[in-house]
């Protein structure tokens, strides 16, 4: 079926139709053509994400039978992001009841996901780069971030392309309730003929990369909602807008672990901060370390104020296991004084378990294990006081945040709703930004406190209960 041509009621110039079947050919010409392939699709049970039942797609001799009451999670691995709202929707797809189909249209030895795995290694270059170089930053990323990927061409760029994820998605049943956390799990959905598909979209600035039509599209934010809408600035000239039940705001993408406990894990935070203990930080290392210098001065910065026990660190590496010992060669004293656990999920579980007894120091953390290495986030989250991190895909999560400076232009977005709504910072994007507000939580409990307030008020408004809905309106019409 044809999304390029048209999109919405949007022609489309034959200038960029034509760039889109080259780059489409490109793709073909590059990774092989497995249009006439028949992947069968088994399921392995997901050890790390067991406790939600979560099972993986994978390929198999023979199609495997389905559980009674499924629903595909469609992601792809890029940064931790997508993986990270796959997980908050596969929690709340659990608790709704249902069983959730962990399909990672990267993973697999097909031309789609050759693609993918290339396209996302020149955006992980792109991101490291733009960290080093304000140049490259302020001539090509941010504008590529903000603007490139905002117009309408760029989705009919990648309607075309997505055309070669189709064969993944020959042995799905066409009424399987699919809900995708990135734009190509969703094209891939629709293009293959399913029904039931919802585009989760990650971010609150509107770009037309994150299209699917077809789909059902869901946004955090009512700004993403009146941007999407009005397909506001995806085009010089006026564009057709997003028609009648194809967009949905349903509110921030959270897991069911993290809202249901949201209002003991906040009044533990406020017990904390009321009886003078060390406040504890949580540090974020995604974009492959592509901020360390940042996160290394960040850990200085603090170090004098662990010692004197006015705050604790736990530093979370993912799976970027060259970060952590960078981190330390740097940081020399991290060796010998702070508490790592390395490959040790389940010890690390035992240790935050009973962390109210420890409460000090600097605690490591990295699992070469995927799922381990982002979930390690959320597990952190329940006991820590302030997450410190980039304006991404954790603006929308319920914990006080302090944001450091983002990586592309339309992270921006994410600190100036979550300042909105109370629950994190600007965006603090200077060394000296920083530490003034680091000092600033340290030495003006009202600062937290009123982030705290404003957690529970967005609680009782439902502004956490997004996960739950895209999930209500991916089965709406199978029930």
């Amino acid at each position: 079926m044809d999304k390029t041509s048209v999109i919405f009621g949007n022609e489309i110039d034959k200038r960029t139709i034509k760039k889109a079947n080259k780059s489409k050919t490109k793709f073909i010409k590059k990774f092989g053509d497995d249009s006439n392939k028949d992947y069968k699709l088994g399921l392995i049970d997901n050890k790390t994400l067991d406790f939600i039942g979560v099972k993986n797609i994978v390929f198999s001799d023979t199609n495997a039978k389905l559980p009674e009451k499924p629903i595909v999670i469609g992601n792809i691995r890029m940064g931790f992001g997508h993986y990270r709202i796959s997980i908050a929707l596969a929690s709340c797809a659990r608790a709704l009841g249902y069983t959730p189909l962990w399909f990672d249209i990267a993973s697999f030895d097909a031309t789609g996901s050759k693609m993918i795995r290339y396209q996302n290694a020149l955006y992980s270059k792109g991101s490291t780069w733009s960290s080093k170089s304000k140049l490259f930053n302020k001539v090509i990323w941010e504008p590529l971030n903000s603007e490139g990927f905002k117009k309408l061409t760029y989705n009919a760029a990648d309607q075309k392309n997505a055309e070669l994820f189709v064969p993944l998605y020959h042995n799905l049943p066409k009424d399987i309730p699919f809900v995708a956390t990135h734009v190509w799990p969703s094209q891939g959905a629709i293009h293959a003929g399913l029904t039931h598909v919802v585009n989760a979209i990650p971010d609150n600035w509107p770009m037309g990369l994150h299209l699917s039509e077809g789909a059902i599209h869901t946004v955090q934010t009512p700004f993403a909602y009146l941007g999407y809408k009005k397909l506001n600035g995806f085009s010089k000239g006026e564009l057709k807008p997003m028609p009648e039940n194809s967009l949905y705001y349903v509110g921030n993408y959270v897991d069911h672990e993290l809202v249901s406990n949201l209002e003991k894990d906040t009044a533990a935070r406020l017990a904390r901060l009321n009886n003078d203990k060390p406040l504890r930080f949580i540090l974020t290392v995604g974009g492959a370390g592509a901020q360390f210098d940042i996160f290394k001065d960040i850990v200085d910065y603090l170090y004098p104020l662990i010692k004197e026990h006015k705050a604790s660190l736990f530093i979370n590496v993912g799976d970027h296991k060259g970060v952590l010992d960078l981190l330390i060669k740097k940081c020399s004293y991290l060796k010998d004084e702070a508490k790592a656990f390395i490959d040790d999920y389940d010890e690390f579980k035992v240790y935050l378990a009973n962390f109210d007894k420890e409460d000090k120091g600097v605690t490591l953390i990295c699992n070469k294990d995927i799922f381990e290495a982002v979930y390690s986030t959320n597990l952190l989250m329940r006991v820590a006081d302030v997450l410190v991190t980039k304006p991404s895909e954790l603006s929308f999560y319920p914990i006080p945040k302090l944001f450091i400076h983002r990586v592309g232009g339309h992270e921006a977005y994410g600190a100036i709703y979550s300042s909105n709504i109370g629950d994190g910072t600007f965006e603090c994007d200077t060394t000296k930004a920083v530490h003034e507000m680091l000092d600033s939580m340290l030495n003006c409990k009202d600062i937290l406190r009123e982030m705290n307030a404003n957690i529970i008020r967005n609680y009782h408004n439902g502004i956490y209960n997004g996960g739950y809905e895209v999930i209500k309106l991916a089965t709406k019409k199978i029930n």
